[in-house]
């Protein structure tokens, strides 16, 4: 054996024992293995980002700073306290794509299928690790699946490219224009936000050629990977659709419909905004904003500039977000579906929640309700820790957290105005709220406990 091919096999033995290492602890609390695979990436790409060659004028960005943007990459949110076309040099730039390329695929996706390619195999705890991230609906399919959620996501992150590379090549040239185009497409489709032309995507407004695959990106983006599987096996024949796939898409288009209608009309005559368009432009505004605000993060409007009805749209649909195990934060649209449906039944006096001729456990409801009062939970007590050392406005304070929490990036711009304190307290807001309403959910769906007796049955006084 030569000394070349031992050392294979040493370095093939180590990472096979630190899979096992990582097994092992997944099996033991997959939530808990969430978070501090997240965090471990969040540091390792904050050490990056902190480099001297990181910064465009060559000296280290400080440390906050670097913090929060590689936070805000690697939970694809797109907030920033620091300009990014000007203040990262190519390298820093670098990073921070591929920050988001592992945020939107998920730190954990990537690890289980490096493993895969590496040891030829997924214990039990990796199995039902990708099983809760990428919602394979059976153990024994999660192995095939991992690649088909890598091989989408590069497809269709290609297409975007593809299309976007015309308009910024005749813009920009070649180098600059395929660079561009890379970036916004891997960014739309993550639902990051991350824009690298000063003053963001404003300055292609009336760009359709721009703007229309950017927003197709981040709305397909949003559906979440159990969608694309249902839809990639059963195509457009609606009988084989899950009823997650049926929610998550109904429920998506409605909250389009229903925000863009609503943002539209709330900034129909503001002149900081769209008040001077013309009806055409106004509609395709109000369709940029809507999508947006379910956790793209893009803006072509001063988001500051919006009324203060717009502004609690706004918090009211990021809160909410985009699809289940996708790119984009929130409480997810099928929380919001349920709830809905359990509000319905009890009006009606239905006993099951039942929906497309199928009943909604009532496990499924509690997990629901779950999610939604811990992410309002996280919501107030950030926002309560910001107000005790920002003066800034409450609605604007809340647009901000809401954003961090929905891992949305929209801005008024409070977060470049917050000092060490507010920066870190949106930076654990935006890790909570990429781990937190999923990695919960998933913890409360795993514990099961056999009791064998029940106690007598009391209704309390509700409403």
């Amino acid at each position: 054996m030569t000394s070349a091919q031992d050392d294979h096999r040493q370095r093939r033995s180590r990472v096979k024992s630190v899979w096992r290492a990582i097994d092992q602890a997944i099996r033991r609390s997959a939530a808990q293995a969430s978070v501090a695979i997240f965090v471990a990436a969040a540091v390792l790409f904050s050490g990056l980002l902190a480099l001297p060659i990181a910064a465009a004028d060559g000296r280290p960005v400080p440390v906050a700073d670097a913090i929060f943007t590689a936070v805000s990459a690697i939970t694809v949110t797109g907030l920033t306290t620091i300009e990014t076309a000007t203040a990262w040099s190519p390298f820093g730039l670098g990073v921070i794509l591929v920050a988001i390329e592992v945020g939107g695929l998920g730190v954990i996706t990537i690890a289980l299928f490096l493993a895969r390619a590496v040891t030829r195999r997924l214990g039990l705890g990796g199995r039902i690790f990708a099983q809760q991230n990428i919602g394979a609906p059976e153990l024994g399919e999660v192995r095939r699946l991992l690649g088909i959620v890598v091989g989408t996501t590069l497809t269709i992150q290609g297409v975007l490219a593809l299309l976007l590379a015309p308009p910024f090549i005749a813009a920009e040239g070649w180098a600059i224009g395929l660079w561009h185009a890379l970036f916004y497409a891997v960014s739309a489709f993550n639902n990051a936000g991350f824009t690298t032309h000063v003053g963001g995507l404003a300055v292609f407004e009336g760009n359709l050629f721009v703007l229309v695959p950017i927003a197709v990106g981040v709305f397909v983006g949003s559906f979440g990977f159990p969608v694309f599987l249902n839809l990639i096996k059963n195509r457009w024949d609606r009988a084989h659709w899950t009823l997650h796939t049926k929610l998550t898409l109904s429920t998506t288009l409605l909250l389009l419909v229903v925000g863009a209608t609503a943002w539209t009309a709330s900034e129909w005559g503001n002149v900081d905004t769209i008040g001077e368009m013309n009806v055409g432009e106004k509609i395709f505004n109000g369709l940029f904003a809507s999508t947006m605000m379910r956790s793209g993060g893009f803006a072509i409007t001063d988001t500051a500039a919006s009324t203060t009805t717009t502004l609690l749209l706004s918090d009211a649909l990021m809160f909410i977000g985009g699809g289940s195990a996708s790119t984009a934060g929130g409480i997810k649209v099928t929380t919001l579906a349920i709830l809905f449906l359990a509000i319905v039944a009890e009006a009606r006096g239905t006993k099951d929640v039942r929906v497309a001729r199928r009943t909604i456990p009532d496990s499924s409801l509690r997990v629901a309700i779950s999610v939604t009062f811990l992410g309002a939970t996280l919501v107030l007590a950030a926002t309560t820790l910001i107000t005790l050392t920002h003066d800034a406005p409450l609605d604007r304070i809340l647009f901000e957290v809401i954003s961090a929490f929905a891992t949305c990036g929209l801005s008024v711009g409070l977060s470049a105005e917050l000092d060490t304190f507010g920066k870190m307290v949106l930076s654990v807001l935006m890790l909570a709220g990429r781990i937190g309403p999923i990695g919960l959910a998933s913890a409360l769906a795993i514990r099961h406990k056999n009791v064998l007796y029940t106690y007598a049955t009391e209704r309390p006084i509700i409403g």
